[in-house]
């Protein structure tokens, strides 16, 4: 089969996905880099072992209304693993056997394992962010001040990590104060829930420390037009600011960051190491991140990223 095509439900119905096989669900899904990422990462593997000979990564445009049927075919059909993007994570959680407790405190699972009895979930979003963090940036969660804009899925993932590695202080901003306090009552009640607070965008926090982090969790920056969820500029010159964006490269966010000399890195690295961490969890081997990274540059024909 082809790894580089998108298939759908009727495919998954009548064809034969022979091997180990693996897969990115998602609504649309003709974009994803991840069987780039996997495949490639999949042939380092296969260098080295040869378990790895027949394992194959494809892309699955499902819709929301049909992952209920489309779970239990992935399941008959022996598909080893799947990730989960946008709009199944959260549905996700209803159509599975088993779920991890970081999965159940982010109210989401991106990434499915076959078990005995059905699918076990996974969230390894952040995991993703907090390697890229440290692998781009330097910064380390436990302890960090923190900024988070955004209170979807991306946010809560975000904010639930920072709050298990032991943030200092954990700023969460949205436009929407209705999804706010949705967010909040998510993570309140968290151990360290006491050390969030929760503020309006326009209403940016102040007196802030010498050193922190800024993470966007919105989708504002995927536009050209898109104007910045925060003046950067604002920040102390010990700031640094991370955007979960990764195409463009450069945000309006990340430009102004940069403008004004603060660290930036953009979100192709949390891409790579949720990713990697995935196939981790699929295969127990550990995985060669780098080439996952050079795979999705080139999808997404960009250069190689430089690092801070």
């Amino acid at each position: 089969m082809n790894t580089e095509f998108t298939y759908t439900l009727d495919d998954l119905r009548n064809a034969r996905f022979d091997g180990t096989a693996l897969a990115v669900v998602g609504h649309p899904i003709a974009h994803s880099v991840s069987p780039a990422m996997q495949n490639a990462a999949i042939a380092k593997l296969r260098e080295h072992d040869s378990r790895f000979s027949d394992w194959a990564y494809y892309r699955f445009d499902i819709a929301p209304d049909d992952l209920a049927e489309a779970i239990p075919l992935f399941y008959k059909n022996n598909f080893l693993g799947l990730n989960l993007t946008i709009p199944h994570k959260v549905q996700a959680m209803d159509l599975i056997y088993g779920v991890s407790p970081d999965a159940e405190r982010m109210g989401a699972a991106n990434t499915l394992v076959w078990g005995e009895h059905g699918y076990d979930g996974f969230n390894t979003d952040g995991y993703g962010l907090k390697t890229a963090l440290k692998a781009d940036l330097g910064i380390d969660l436990k302890g960090a001040t923190v900024i988070l804009l955004g209170s979807g899925g991306a946010a809560r993932a975000a904010a639930v990590q920072c709050l298990l590695d032991g943030c200092a202080r954990l700023y969460i901003g949205n436009r929407s104060v209705e999804r706010l306090g949705q967010l909040m009552s998510a993570i309140e009640s968290m151990p360290g829930g006491d050390r969030v607070v929760a503020f309006p965008l326009s209403e940016p926090p102040g007196h802030l420390p010498d050193e922190g982090v800024l993470i966007n969790a919105t989708s504002l920056g995927l536009k050209a037009d898109d104007p910045a969820p925060y003046d950067a500029a604002s920040l102390p010159a010990g700031w640094a600011v991370y955007d979960m964006i990764y195409n463009p490269a450069a945000t309006e966010l990340l430009k102004t960051a940069a403008a004004s000399g603060l660290g930036v890195a953009n979100g192709l690295s949390m891409l790579v190491h949720q990713g990697a961490r995935s196939l981790e969890i699929w295969s127990h081997a550990a995985v060669d991140a780098h080439s996952m990274e050079r795979a999705a540059c080139h999808a997404l024909k960009l250069p190689p990223r430089q690092k801070n």
